[in-house]
């Protein structure tokens, strides 16, 4: 590594002041998974480190609005064990489980991961499904920026120098929605996936029409990517094996994927479609399984006595 200044601030106005001082010569760190990492290889080399592991109230995960909030310095690991996030949002909780090893998790930041913008990483598809939104904060406010429009190319994002994750939020889903997030792994299991899918389903109240679908990819592009023409063959449709065979169709055509040692482009292409059509199979699967289970719950009705 070259040489670095390493600055420890303990208040968002602190890290605001290094970040206006330095400008794009710094580089914040929080769990360093990645950056570390990067910066031995020089692929990155900042004059000025922050720290961001003094500041406090970053790391909370919390109800808001009915949906979830969580800090962008909370690390994955407290995302996967949150009984909160478990109970609301089963579907993060399971994404998280899946990213790399446990050592990684618990030091990984959510927000941290999200500004590194791999497109090959596990959380963003699943967001992208989720509706989920990002706060960026700096001296001069803060947006909100919704997490499809977050990622901009490889490693890029909208995120500017003077800028923070400060607070990721999920939205409540809406009532009879379930999702899914798969990852299709070419050699073991804390690896970066060759294809990853996620899908968040919306039924009616007969369960038998989609009423709403968001589908995410991962790994099969620049960035993840959100498959809209495949969600629009689904809206409205009934619940049927021929129309998750046809978005997954359409999903194949919306990624571009790179060819490298986990396998061709072509190849991966094919495999998006594969893993959209499972993802969406195990969504479909879990509510129904939700229903009848609810069903079978339900006391018996008490006979009258004559």
């Amino acid at each position: 590594m070259i040489a670095f200044e390493y600055r420890t601030p303990k208040s968002l106005k602190e890290v605001y002041a290094d970040l206006r001082e330095f400008g794009t010569d710094a580089k914040l760190i929080a769990g360093g998974t990645a950056l570390v990492i990067m910066m031995k290889q020089r692929l990155v080399r900042p004059s000025c480190l922050i720290s961001l592991r003094a500041v406090r109230g970053l790391n909370n995960i919390a109800q808001k609005d009915g949906g979830l909030k969580i800090g962008g310095l909370a690390t994955h690991r407290e995302v996967e064990i949150s009984s909160l996030v478990r109970r609301r949002t089963a579907l993060l909780a399971e994404t998280y489980r899946h990213v790399a090893t446990i050592r990684v998790r618990n030091m990984a930041t959510v927000g941290g991961g999200l500004a590194h913008a791999d497109p090959n990483q596990d959380p963003p598809p699943t967001l992208i499904a989720l509706g989920a939104t990002v706060k960026a904060s700096s001296a001069d406010g803060s947006r909100v920026i919704p997490i499809e429009e977050f990622f901009t190319d490889y490693y890029e994002t909208v995120l500017k120098p003077e800028e923070i994750i400060t607070e990721i939020y999920v939205p409540k889903l809406p009532a009879g929605s379930g999702g899914a997030f798969l990852k299709f792994l070419p050699r073991t299991a804390d690896d970066y996936a060759t294809v990853s899918a996620a899908a968040v389903v919306t039924l009616d109240r007969s369960k038998k029409t989609f009423a709403d679908v968001r589908i995410a990819l991962g790994s099969v592009g620049t960035t993840p990517i959100r498959a809209r023409e495949a969600e629009a063959v689904l809206r409205g449709q009934p619940v049927k094996p021929e129309a998750l065979r046809e978005a997954a169709e359409k999903a194949k055509a919306a990624v571009d994927p790179i060819s490298d040692f986990r396998g061709s482009s072509a190849y991966k292409k094919e495999m998006a479609g594969v893993f959209v059509r499972r993802a969406l199979e195990k969504a479909v699967a879990g509510l129904t399984a939700r229903k009848a289970k609810a069903k079978t719950s339900r006391p018996a009705p008490r006979r009258r006595r004559r």
